[in-house]
């Protein structure tokens, strides 16, 4: 490396996440949007799938987004018929997720999304998961280091 390598666009490993996120978002785009989805609407349904019905602030917790930005989205999920939002009973300013049949039906159909993305990263399934677990562990130390240096 020369002593002006920290300053090349090509050298910054921000840069390289940058553009391998947009192009693995591309990928998902269309095949999404053929089953009525966005990439965040994905991303929520997710987490519904996974962990069911959640608050509106639990999901935007797991996926690191502010409520007034998840809301919107989840709207638009609910106009689709993908899920329901109500006022939780106890709390009347909690608004509680639920998927609806349709919503937990349209997870056979994401999943072959996901799946022809995946062989489109040319990746061979352990070196998948492993930069996968090596992106989730450099997120997790970059978040330490910025909650740190915040205190």
């Amino acid at each position: 490396m020369n002593s002006n390598a920290s300053l090349l666009l090509e050298e910054q490993l921000c840069f390289a996440l940058y553009s391998a996120t947009n192009q693995v978002i591309r990928a998902y785009r269309a095949p999404l949007a053929a089953l009525g989805l966005t990439y965040p609407q994905y991303l929520a349904m997710l987490v519904l799938w996974e962990q069911g019905e959640q608050t509106v602030k639990g999901l935007a917790d797991r996926l690191a987004l502010d409520s007034s930005t998840l809301t919107p989205l989840l709207r638009r999920l609910e106009g689709a018929g993908f899920v329901n939002r109500t006022r939780d009973p106890v709390d009347q300013r909690v608004v509680r997720i639920a998927l609806t049949p349709a919503g937990t039906a349209l997870r056979r159909r994401v999943a072959q999304v996901q799946e022809g993305v995946a062989c489109k990263t040319g990746l061979s399934c352990s070196s998948f998961v492993r930069l996968r677990t090596q992106l989730h562990k450099l997120a997790s130390v970059v978040a330490e280091e910025v909650e740190a240096n915040a205190a």
